[in-house]
């Protein structure tokens, strides 16, 4: 309402305006001192997440990786005498109630290697008390570099149906081979599908087949093994043992010596000439190469794979320990 003499007095003072030194800022100085520290706080955030991260990160990788692959921890105590395990504990007879053969004086492990052919090895082979071959490699076309006797099959479980499919060349051509089966109890023992029941429908056909299964005891004790020559954990780093450990180990067990064919040494990849390429099966001659199998196996860090190199570089340090020899190539 308007003011009248009447109504009210009207209050002509002026209104206070701000204090001294306090005039307001002008709108555009105002706008960049926001976008300022809007920007600041941002590049806060992202230190602190940053940093987040790479607590993360090391903290993953300190959990995971103990040391680089192809290298050892130096030993802190004496090693494990493979000598001594039990063969009775270790290997659970799969048809039948027969206790697995437990010495040989002269064993040969003969690899899947590409470098046996050519080498006219077989009636050296053949002439090995006890001969000892992996998974599904074959023994027709090739026997005079590789031979044709088997006295040991190791075979894991992703080869199982390798095997069976074909028992003219595996089961018939050899009948005195004793098959050795490894895998872990969810392939193994699984309640629908489990590969015993697989390989004991087989010994049903061929009853003259002998199979065995390492037992889960046996099985943790291949990855204290592991883990107590490397300072590496298998599960941790996200890696299966091979089917050449679990032979190796097995020679070792059942053989006073044992004796390599086709093995490379663990420097092997690195002192190849690169335009040297050598199939990784001697049974696949279009397989994969064989030193970049065994390179991206040791340097992958995900997915489940093989650590080849570090394994060899156990078998070096076992050679003179058990009294293991190689050749084809050498590895003196």
């Amino acid at each position: 309402a308007a003011c009248t003499p009447v109504a009210c007095r009207c209050d002509h003072t002026p209104l206070p305006g701000p204090p001294a030194g306090h005039w307001p800022l002008p709108l555009s100085r105002r706008r960049r001192e926001m976008k300022s520290n809007k920007e600041q706080r941002s590049a806060v955030f992202v230190i602190l997440f940053a940093l987040i991260t790479i607590l993360i990160l090391y903290s993953s990788s300190s959990a995971n990786e103990v040391f680089h692959y192809g290298s050892l921890r130096g030993r802190t105590r004496r090693p494990v005498n493979l000598r001594k395990w039990s063969i009775t504990d270790g290997y659970i007879p799969i048809l039948g109630n027969k206790t697995l053969p437990s010495r040989c004086g002269q064993c040969v492990i003969v690899t899947s290697s590409s470098h046996l052919l050519g080498t006219k090895l077989g009636p050296e082979i053949e002439r090995a008390e006890c001969t000892i071959r992996m998974n599904d490699a074959p023994t027709t076309g090739y026997s005079a570099d590789v031979g044709n006797k088997t006295t040991f099959r190791v075979v894991a479980h992703s080869s199982v149906f390798h095997v069976l499919r074909r028992p003219q060349e595996f089961v018939n051509r050899t009948p005195e081979t004793v098959f050795i089966f490894w895998g872990p109890p969810n392939k193994m023992q699984k309640p629908q599908g489990s590969l015993v029941r697989v390989i004991q429908r087989a010994g049903l056909v061929f009853p003259n087949m002998e199979a065995y299964a390492i037992s889960l005891s046996r099985m943790r004790q291949f990855d204290d093994l592991f883990r107590s020559e490397t300072g590496k954990d298998r599960e941790k780093s996200h890696s299966w043992l091979s089917t050449g450990w679990f032979t190796m180990v097995i020679a070792v067990e059942l053989c006073d010596h044992v004796h390599v064919y086709g093995m490379v040494p663990p420097d092997y990849c690195s002192l190849r000439p690169h335009l040297q390429r050598m199939p990784y099966h001697y049974y696949e001659p279009k397989g994969p190469d064989e030193c970049v199998t065994y390179i991206q196996n040791e340097n992958s860090r995900k997915g489940n794979h093989h650590r080849f190199i570090t394994e060899k570089r156990v078998f070096s340090s076992w050679a003179q320990l058990y009294g293991i020899t190689f050749s084809h190539p050498s590895w003196t």
